[in-house]
């Protein structure tokens, strides 16, 4: 029998400045592990200001993660110590691994309305996998299949499927799905969803209901089914997932993973399971033996 999951925690996202001085809204971070887990931190950087937005993240290293970076609107220009270059703008996602390591910048602009935005997710790696070789990949707007459905609800399929529908970024480690929703009011969107995973919505445009519990329970405000801009939804454990609209349209993120279920040792831009692992990690930054592989692509 399908388990539809519930509501676990709501989550609004909260003003916090990173990089060199970037304004953007932190959805969970260093204090949610290991409730999130796979996931480590998500970041919603829309801006309408310029000044808020154009000292960028300068150079740092990561390693140990995976960093997933959708743009909406304004673009990114991305560059590495090893000389990777390129740009991504509104509809384009890159998914880089930093795996052994990697030191690079990503320098935000804004469109002819000096509007900027998009998300950024970072993906935990199992201890086996941390030192992996780095990659980019940077997918296109035009590469990113738009699956419509009933009663017009379109669903951008990064990673993972929607019926017969699969992205493009395959063979990640922790079997995640990255699907960018929208709904118009009046619609029922239900997506299959791999039991034991973990399950998050991020809302970005107008508000949806995403329990069935409103249908029974509408006045309980502790269970708070209908959420707006800026909510971070973690489900419950289930089957599916059924999200509604009534009067408003909604927009969102639907991300899941496979938990790890192992020790985090987190510092700055570095995860990894131990304490003498990070310690390692900034010798070497420190003293140029960070990179490991210098032909990341």
């Amino acid at each position: 029998m399908e388990k539809t999951r519930k509501i676990k925690k709501v989550l609004v996202s909260q003003p916090t400045l990173e990089g060199a001085g970037v304004h953007l809204r932190r959805g969970f971070g260093f204090r949610e592990v290991p409730m999130f887990d796979p996931f480590l931190m998500f970041d919603d950087f829309r801006q309408d200001d310029p000044a808020k937005y154009l000292p960028g993240f300068p150079w740092h290293p990561h390693r140990g993660i995976e960093t997933i970076t959708t743009m909406i609107r304004g673009t990114a220009e991305h560059g590495d110590s090893m000389g990777n270059k390129g740009v991504i703008g509104p509809g384009d996602v890159q998914w880089m691994t930093a795996g052994s390591g990697i030191v690079h910048q990503e320098m935000p602009k804004g469109a002819e309305d000096g509007r900027m935005g998009g998300f950024q997710l970072w993906a935990n790696l199992p201890a086996s996998q941390k030192m992996m070789d780095p990659r980019y990949r940077d997918v296109k707007k035009a590469d990113i299949p738009e699956v419509a459905l009933a009663g017009g609800v379109t669903a951008r399929v990064i990673c993972g499927t929607v019926g017969k529908t699969r992205g493009p970024v395959r063979d990640i480690v922790i079997d995640p799905e990255y699907i960018d929703v929208a709904m118009p009011p009046q619609a029922e969107f239900v997506h299959p969803t791999k039991p034991g995973h973990t399950v998050i919505a991020y809302v970005f445009e107008g508000e949806g209901c995403f329990s069935e519990e409103a249908l029974t329970n509408s006045f309980d405000l502790e269970r708070k089914p209908v959420q707006g801009d800026h909510a971070v939804i973690l489900f419950s454990d289930g089957s599916r997932i059924k999200v509604t609209t009534a009067g408003s349209p909604v927009r969102f993120l639907l991300i899941s993973g496979r938990p790890l279920g192992q020790p985090v040792a987190w510092q700055g831009p570095i995860v990894m399971n131990t304490q003498e692992e990070l310690r390692a990690a900034f010798r070497e930054y420190k003293n140029g033996t960070f990179i490991k592989n210098a032909q990341a692509v």
